[in-house]
């Protein structure tokens, strides 16, 4: 099995993923790389708003690849490959925090009061676009475990309130509650500003996009 050159990959954009998927169980595995490269920054977020960690997040996308791989036959078309994508990228990265201890249940009722006694920001005070996306990153980072992937999913992402619903594993009221407490807490830092800034984070560069493909490839040749 090898990685696909791009020329070849142009021949295949206009297929949608279940056409894709279906070629890949057929016998047309390298077009699996098509499959990754049209999402791996959603996997990379998805995965990095739990881990915290870049590296970590890259190792979380190549198990989540793989893992998809070896059970695409399962994969129904009841929701989005995407969507379908994204909760195994989930399931492993949560496996991993919480294998790690690092990723605690919080009071979001408390929470959420202590955010709405927090002062906002001084308008003066905000930094330029560049800073403002480093202090975006650092915020959401903050966030506690169960808000931050929400806010990543919805905000950073732009899924929807019901895929990211299908994703987490919750309802929609859920994912609603917990992204309004989400913008509430970034909020006293970023005010306005975060909703400008929000598609420009955790953005993940095409390098990166390579050194994830062909290790996934490595792995399931």
């Amino acid at each position: 099995m090898h990685v696909v050159s791009g020329a070849v990959l142009d021949r295949w954009t206009a297929l949608s993923d279940e056409e894709v998927v279906a070629r890949v169980i057929e016998g047309q595995t390298a077009l699996y790389e098509v499959l990754m490269r049209r999402h791996n920054e959603r996997v990379y977020r998805a995965a990095r708003a739990i881990v915290k960690d870049e590296d970590e997040a890259e190792d979380v996308m190549q198990q989540a690849y793989v893992n998809a791989y070896a059970h695409l036959r399962q994969f129904d078309g009841r929701a989005k490959f995407s969507t379908w994508l994204t909760r195994i990228a989930i399931h492993e990265a949560l496996a991993r925090a919480r294998k790690r201890g690092r990723y605690e249940s919080v009071d979001f009722e408390e929470e959420s009061r202590a955010v709405e006694q927090q002062s906002a920001p001084d308008p003066e005070h905000h930094a330029f676009a560049g800073e403002l996306r480093s202090l975006l990153e650092s915020a959401i980072d903050e966030l506690p475990d169960g808000l931050r992937e929400v806010f990543m999913l919805r905000e950073v992402d732009g899924l929807t309130t019901a895929d990211t619903a299908t994703c987490l594993g919750v309802s929609e009221d859920v994912v609603k509650t917990r992204l309004s407490r989400g913008r509430a807490a970034l909020r006293r830092r970023l005010a306005e500003r975060a909703g400008m800034l929000a598609p420009e984070a955790f953005r993940f560069a095409q390098p990166r996009c390579d050194r994830v493909v062909a290790a996934v490839f490595a792995r399931i040749g």
